[in-house]
């Protein structure tokens, strides 16, 4: 994987991209094609994201 993101800007500018990308993904999203695989896709990009600040957040203390 790739090396640790230490500074707060990396770490902002990294969640901000992830974010976008998610938003991407959902916009791509047709409604009456989507399948349960899809949500589950989509539930897993946030998990990842949501792990992803905590560990940021842990790191700053």
């Amino acid at each position: 994987m790739g090396s640790q993101i230490q500074d707060k800007n990396s770490q902002v500018v990294f969640l901000k991209q992830r974010l976008n990308m998610f938003l991407d993904v959902l916009d791509a999203i047709e409604p009456e094609n989507t399948e349960l695989e899809d949500i589950d896709r989509l539930i897993d990009m946030i998990d990842d994201l949501e792990s992803k600040c905590r560990e940021f957040n842990h790191r700053d203390i």
